[in-house]
């Protein structure tokens, strides 16, 4: 498949790496060592899609082109501030031209993520009473100092979608069908918000904390359940990365425990680009109600946060 980068800052340069001889071009306005400052001035007959890692303003007409043209594309995460109608639109441009409209959550591809999953939907665990996630990375500073990323909701976005998507992941619809409150949010350091925590209390109780300022770079989850529970420390990324799953002991008592320790680098960037090309090649359409779900929620958060520090 032949593939144009679009949008050519950090996460175009990953993926042009992981793309290899499948890209073709890369496109972006503003840097001097691409082959194109416009996607419109790559012709159509030399690539079938495109990797589009622009910033999220420029999405909508972006994906409205390209699609109408019968371009699959692979869109960086989040696919926010566009609304229901925009993303139905999109949608329907992506059936109508039976091509793919991907948005890209790469931590689905997370081994640990994955062996979470299969541990949730098999019901070994029993009723599950809560879940907590922790996501937070070191890059308050570059937020600050770029031009369009230091505005608005900041972190909720940027790692907040991460979050829900993950939710969504491992539980299905359901499990955002009760409202979040945002409980604190904070602008520490950035314009934006860069420290912010939201708690919905459904049939389980999500507590979910993102953040710019954890200078070493962190992930962790925690999942209580009635016959035990299952725990996730760090990403591959940023490894070791350990999951670990202990089978209650009643009425009390020190629980057995299986741990899965990796030492590896990150794998999921390329598991993502092999999905990508699959569903390419079998036309499996796209995840716009996923995005949709997201979007509501974000803005919610993004809404709530600003209530709480104007």
């Amino acid at each position: 498949m032949r593939v144009v980068v679009a949008g050519y800052g950090v996460q175009g340069e990953k993926r042009k790496r992981i793309a290899g001889k499948d890209c073709v071009a890369t496109v972006d306005p503003v840097r001097d060592d691409v082959d194109f400052t416009a996607i419109e001035k790559v012709p159509l007959d030399a690539y079938d899609a495109v990797l589009a890692c622009v910033p999220d303003q420029a999405k909508p007409n972006l994906l409205s082109y390209l699609l109408s043209n019968r371009k699959h594309v692979l869109v960086e995460k989040p696919l926010i501030n566009v609304g229901d109608g925009d993303l139905d639109r999109i949608k329907r441009l992506a059936v109508d031209n039976r091509v793919v409209c991907y948005t890209a959550y790469n931590h689905r591809f997370e081994p640990h993520f994955v062996r979470m999953h299969d541990l949730i939907r098999s019901g070994e665990l029993g009723r599950i009473y809560s879940i907590r996630m922790f996501y937070g990375n070191g890059t308050a500073r570059l937020v600050r100092d770029s031009d369009w990323r230091d505005e608005g909701p900041g972190v909720i976005p940027d790692l907040g979608s991460h979050l829900l998507d993950t939710l969504l992941f491992w539980f299905g619809e359901e499990i955002l069908a009760t409202p979040f409150e945002v409980t604190s949010a904070s602008r520490f350091e950035n314009r934006s918000f860069d420290h912010v925590t939201a708690t919905s209390r459904g049939d389980i109780t999500v507590q979910l904390e993102m953040t710019l300022l954890m200078w070493r770079n962190h992930f962790t989850c925690d999942v209580l359940a009635e016959n035990g529970s299952a725990h996730i420390e760090s990403l591959c990324k940023w490894g070791p990365t350990t999951f670990t799953h202990r089978t209650r002991v009643l009425p009390s008592g020190r629980p057995p425990e299986d741990g899965v320790t990796l030492v590896q680098g990150d794998p999921t960037w390329q598991l993502e680009y092999d999905d990508f090309v699959s569903r390419c090649e079998n036309g499996s359409g796209t995840n716009i109600e996923t995005d949709k779900l997201i979007e509501r929620h974000l803005r919610v958060f993004g809404d709530q946060a600003m209530e709480l520090a104007p």
